[in-house]
This record gives C-alpha cells, structure tokens and sequence, in this order.
C-alpha cells in the first residue's frame, strides 16, 4: 500500500503495518453471520494467548469503543450492592476510574498518592484492613500520563490476603509488557486493539476469570451499554455482540495479533526497549529532563519536562508536519510532554525523529 508512514510518540493509536492497514479491506458483511461471530470468538481464544490465562477458567469480552470503555464496563458491573471498591490512584487514569465510580454512585475509596511516585502499598494494605467490605481493588499498571509501572503483582496479593478481586487497567502494557495474569495477582485486566497489539482503534476487551463475571450476575446493573455481565452473556447464548461490532477494525485486530504471535512477546519486548533506549539516549543528548525516576519508569512512555522558553504547539507542528507526532503531557506538577515508545517503530525511527526535534527546537 502506497501510505505514507508516521511516526507516532503518542501513547496511542500507535503507528501500524501496511498489512494490519489492508486487511481493513474485506468485503462487506453482516455482523450477525456465524462466520463473523466465529472470528469474533478465534479472536477472543487468542487475546487471553497473549497473556497466558487459561481459556477453561478465563474469558474475554469485547466492546465496540476505546480502551475507557473497559474502565466504565469494569467500574460498573464488579462490585455488588453492599461492596467496595478501592481505587490504588496515582495517575490520571487510575483518577479517571474513580471519577466513573463517583458518576455510578460505586461506593468506593479514592486512596490517591503523589502523581511522580509509586503508591504505598502498606497504606494500601491498612485501607484494606480498615475496610472489610472492600470488595475489589482497581489500579493502572503503567499510568500513561507519567510512564510510572505501578506495582500491580504486589497489590494483587495484597488485595487477594483480603478477600478482594484484582482489576488491573492493563491498556497500555497488555502485549507490550510480556506477563502472564496468573502470576501478577490478576483477576481481571483489559486493553485496546490500538495499543500493544498494533490495531486500528474502536475495538477494545475486557479479559475476566469467568468465577468473577459468574459472581457478577447479582450485582446492580448500573449501566445498560457497558455491562460486562450482559456483554459475556449475550455474546455466549448468541455468538454475536450485542450491539454492532466494528466489523473492519475486528479484522484488523485478527491480523494484527497475527503479527504479534510472529514476531512473538519476547522479540516485541526487546523492539520496544531498544526503542525506549533511543528515546533516552536523544534526550540526553539534547539536556532535556526526564520527570520521572528511570527506576519507576515503565519503558514504554517518557515524560518530559519543558525547557526554557519551550512552546509544545509550534514544535508538535514542525515535527508533526515532517512525520512525527509528540503529545502533551498529564502531570499537574510539571509543564511535560511525552514520547512514547509503542507501535510498529523501531530505534531508527526514533533517531530519525531526534534529528527532526532538535531542527524544530532550533527553528
């Protein structure tokens, strides 16, 4: 396909294949056809590969919308009338969860920590001892807006001591960050086909222990589009979904998974890393300050702090207008904005890029 290639540092959509683009066309076909709920279902199956949760025991939903949807579907349907749920906050996402529970009425507890570190997690821990009727804990293991990976393993074992779920937004680390679901403490994670499996947008799931969403059945239905326990059901008694899928995009989600068992979690991994590394190596290059400790940093998204005199519109223009996308930053404390090392880029893109900043940053 003749399409010219961006580079996108935006934490999402992310730079995408040629091919993922093309097997967008494909001919025109009824969402209710047994063939398109087939692929719908093989595409499912093949989600919960990526993150090695055992099909017996484990199901994915998937959900017409960005990867916020996940968010609202798992704020409002997991957690029963005379439950709680505790939100590990120290980000924007994390903050965006609580602002759905305070909009669902979800009884629940915005613990929240300093937005340039990690949580505590002998608060955590206390919080869960004050509070018995916590019923779920909810955290962002890479808070996007700082590019912090937040300790979610430990928190999970902390929320399983007390008789808690573990509901990770795993949106921007999912087929990124190689883990299984198992040994992070996971009950329930979710991500979007624009993020770590290289997609096109408008396509996002949900991945849940059927035990949780079998729990879930009772628990007050506080919202009709987004309810995980009606997406599940419909879809199993149907082999459809229950509102209209985006068709192309599944297609383009089938073959970009395809593409990521080629290239394969490991070999992913090190691509983004090298990728990271190059991000690191320019901005010191330049003197430009990373507002995050290296030891808490994810190695997927940097953010960076303003230097002198720094005008973020006029340098997004220059780079975006040569091929290269920047995007502002999300911390309260600092003027940021933030390169971000996901999609089908490579270090030589990145180095390409630094050569197109330091023009713009001199213009």
């Amino acid at each position: 396909m003749n399409i010219k290639r961006n580079i996108l540092l935006n934490p999402g959509p992310a730079t995408t294949t040629d091919t993922v683009k093309a097997a967008q066309l494909v001919p025109d076909i009824c969402p209710r056809e047994r063939e398109f709920g087939q692929l719908m279902r093989d595409l499912g199956s093949n989600l919960l590969k990526v993150v090695h949760a055992n099909e017996a025991e484990w199901t994915t939903v998937l959900f017409c919308g960005s990867g916020t949807i996940c968010m609202d579907a798992c704020v409002s349907s997991l957690i029963p009338a005379d439950g709680k749920l505790l939100i590990v906050n120290n980000g924007a996402y994390s903050a965006r969860a609580a602002e759905m529970a305070r909009a669902y009425a979800v009884p629940h507890i915005d613990l929240q920590f300093p937005i340039d570190g990690l949580p505590d997690l002998e608060l955590v821990e206390r919080t869960l001892i004050e509070h018995p009727d916590i019923t779920a804990v909810y955290t962002t293991h890479q808070e996007t807006g700082t590019g912090i990976l937040n300790p979610v393993r430990e928190i999970g074992a902390c929320a399983h001591a007390h008789g808690a779920l573990m509901i990770a937004d795993t949106i921007s680390t999912y087929a990124m960050i190689p883990f299984t679901v198992n040994e992070m403490n996971i009950d329930v994670c979710m991500s979007s086909a624009q993020k770590g499996i290289q997609g096109m947008t408008g396509l996002s799931y949900v991945l849940a222990k059927k035990s949780v969403l079998t729990a879930a059945k009772s628990y007050p239905v506080r919202s009709y589009y987004t309810n995980l326990v009606m997406q599940y059901e419909g879809f199993e008694q149907t082999g459809e979904m229950r509102f209209t899928p985006p068709v192309q995009t599944v297609y383009a989600a089938k073959r970009a998974l395809a593409e990521y068992f080629a290239e394969g979690a490991a070999k992913k991994w090190a691509r983004h890393t090298r990728t990271i590394n190059a991000i690191h190596e320019g901005l010191a290059a330049l003197g430009l300050t990373e507002a995050i400790p290296r030891e808490i940093q994810s190695g997927l998204v940097v953010a960076v702090e303003y230097p002198a005199n720094f005008d973020f519109m006029r340098v997004h223009d220059y780079c975006y207008e040569r091929g290269y996308t920047i995007y502002p930053g999300k911390m309260q404390t600092a003027s940021t904005f933030r390169l971000c090392a996901l999609g089908a880029i490579d270090e030589a893109d990145i180095r390409g890029f630094f050569r197109v900043f330091e023009e713009a940053l001199k213009a």
